[in-house]
């Protein structure tokens, strides 16, 4: 017998959440939930006028039910025009972006109001498919809407839904109106991620500064250039935009690459406001935008800062892009950049299964391209993240894995700072300090904005009995990359720089400095706080913390601290071994336990 309270029936639903409300919330609680509550109202108005209704607005989401795709699709289109226009009048950093899905489907509603079923289920699905700013659609949802609306559509493949039998086919909805140049051609894509500098606007009101302005967009020409995964355009063509302002789209087209970078220069007396935004030109929407407030001192000397500094920012952020495309596509129709870029993706969730899986990705792409230098680099790295986080059952095998790799990218292309990077990471690991700090240096010469160059080179500091010089090393590496995926293990390091010093109040303060920044940060942070606990005289709370330490990784022992600390050269951690000791590993539990 049906229940007389819930009805059953097909409905179009809308899902919504919040890309990166963790952040926000750190950044500034109050200021975020303000904006929440604003954009809330905005997707109220949007779903009433479409005739839908708001059914939920837990935490950070929105889900809406309207009775049919045309209507929800139109809503959805609304809501991300009005919050982008909303976001631009924000400072960059509490920008709220959205992540829409819409799907066709059974619903089954209560008297409440309340609505559960599949078609939820699946709606939530596409949801943390879409881009952020971006909106998903179900295949069901595209056979309703198309050719019903301006609207165009990009297959991003069959992906699996908790709880739904069959695979569900999902669209990125697209933006068709975009302008065509004004020549009427465009020009493709290449197969590599691709960006366009625009001169900077001189907004100082002085044309004495042009110069000033012209200099930053050229020397991040030359910066961004030296990264050998990036197709950047050269300067003739990007200045040819100087002095317009250009629908970003179409600079997109005419020149065939996927992301702009444009910015201004603003002097006043002795300070100068430099400001930079990058641009999906694919779809208008900002990915990135800061501002560089500087006191005039050397004009050479400030270029080259900001110049450095925003070059080392958009490496990043094109980085995690790129990754998030390649995952959301169907595996069969992977190439070599997207298996490369699926594979990083894999790797930096920090875990051993995820490294393997993530080599298995790097393998095929090798298969497209042995001479891909980057790939043969990231196995490098694969293998010697199995020594460090205690993944790999065979150390020597994975240290002589990660060395064939490391000299292979080498020898493809000697340009390539990551390449270097991989193989001094090595030498530290094997003891050959000097190699590593020549290595580390090439790669820092190549590239001065490659953070983990200047990681690897704190960890040779380090080896070398020079933890201040480290920690110096490490601080530019989290300068250059404050949101780098390897964040918390800068701070792993730094914890170990500091019982060399010793300073074990710091060396605790950064190990659990470490743990909250890493969600998959391991036995690492754990093992240092109970050995700088242990030497704080703080027994209890190190037996706690070794505990914990034994709870990520079961292994745990001297002798499997010894293998995995990242350095041939040990002397320099004695305080932290004698620490570790002090906290009872391996020591017997009760008379007659195994050593």
């Amino acid at each position: 017998m049906a229940d007389p309270h819930v009805d059953k029936r097909l409905a179009a639903i809308l899902a919504a959440d919040v890309a990166g409300y963790s952040r926000l919330m750190e950044t500034d609680e109050r200021a975020t939930v303000a904006t929440l509550d604003a954009y809330r109202a905005v997707f109220q108005e949007h779903v009433t006028a479409y005739g839908g209704r708001i059914v939920d607005t837990a935490g950070d989401s929105v889900l809406a039910i309207f009775p049919s795709a045309i209507g929800a699709v139109a809503a959805a289109k609304d809501i991300q025009e009005d919050l982008g226009t909303r976001n631009e009048a924000l400072p960059e950093q509490q920008r709220m972006r959205f992540r829409l899905g819409v799907n066709l489907g059974d619903v089954i509603e209560k008297d409440d109001g309340s609505i559960y079923g599949s078609g939820v289920n699946v709606a939530a699905r596409l949801e943390s498919l879409a881009e952020p700013g971006g909106i998903c659609l179900s295949g069901k949802v595209v056979e309703e809407v198309e050719g019903k609306s301006d609207c165009g559509f990009e297959d991003i493949g069959e992906h699996e839904v908790k709880n739904i039998a069959r695979p569900v086919r999902a669209f990125h909805l697209t933006d068709t109106k975009a302008p065509v140049a004004a020549s009427g051609e465009t020009l493709a894509l290449p197969d590599k991620p691709s960006i366009a500098v625009l001169a900077f606007d001189n907004l100082s009101g002085d044309p004495e500064q042009e110069y000033f302005a012209d200099g930053i967009a050229e020397d991040l020409i030359t910066a961004l250039s030296r990264l050998r995964w990036l197709f950047v355009t050269a300067r003739n063509s990007t200045f040819a935009y100087k002095g317009q302002s250009p629908d970003i789209r179409r600079v997109g087209q005419e020149l065939g690459v996927r992301y702009v970078l444009e910015g201004s220069v603003r002097r006043s007396g002795a300070r100068v406001r430099v400001s930079a935004q990058l641009i999906d030109a694919t779809t208008g929407n900002h990915i990135w935008a800061e501002r560089y407030d500087r006191e005039l001192a050397d004009l050479f000397d400030l270029q080259d800062e900001i110049t450095e500094t925003i070059a080392a920012a958009i490496e990043p952020e094109i980085g995690e892009i790129e990754r998030d495309r390649a995952r959301r596509k169907p595996p069969d129709n992977l190439d070599a950049w997207e298996s490369y870029q699926r594979g990083l993706w894999h790797f930096y969730q920090f875990t051993g299964d995820e490294n393997r899986r993530a080599r298995e990705l790097f393998g095929r792409a090798l298969e497209f391209d042995p001479g891909f230098a980057p790939v043969h680099a990231s196995l490098a790295y694969s293998h010697l993240l199995d020594v460090s986080l205690g993944w790999g059952d065979n150390p020597g095998k994975s240290l002589d894995h990660a060395h064939l790799k490391a000299q292979k990218a080498v020898a493809l292309d000697d340009k390539d700072s990551f390449a270097h990077t991989m193989l001094g990471r090595f030498y530290v690991v094997t003891g050959d300090l000097n190699a590593a700090t020549d290595e580390l240096g090439a790669a820092i010469g190549l590239n001065p904005s490659f953070a983990l160059a200047h990681y690897g080179l704190g960890q040779a500091m380090m080896g070398l009995g020079q933890p201040d010089v480290g920690i110096t090393e490490i601080d530019s590496a989290e300068r250059l990359s404050p949101h780098d995926p390897f964040v918390w293990l800068f701070d792993v390091n730094r914890s170990l720089a500091c019982f060399s010093k010793p300073d074990y109040e710091a060396a605790l303060r950064h190990a659990e400095k470490a743990k909250r920044r890493g969600a998959q940060s391991g036995f690492w942070p754990d093992t240092e706080a109970a050995a700088a606990l242990a030497q704080l005289g703080r027994h209890e709370e190190a037996t706690r913390a070794l505990g914990s330490a034994r709870a990520h990784q079961p292994k745990l022992s001297m002798l499997f601290v010894r293998r995995a600390l990242p350095f041939k050269r040990q002397e320099p951690f004695e305080n932290f071994f004698d620490g570790l000791r002090k906290a009872g590993l391996d020591i017997p539990d009760e008379p007659g336990a195994a050593d």
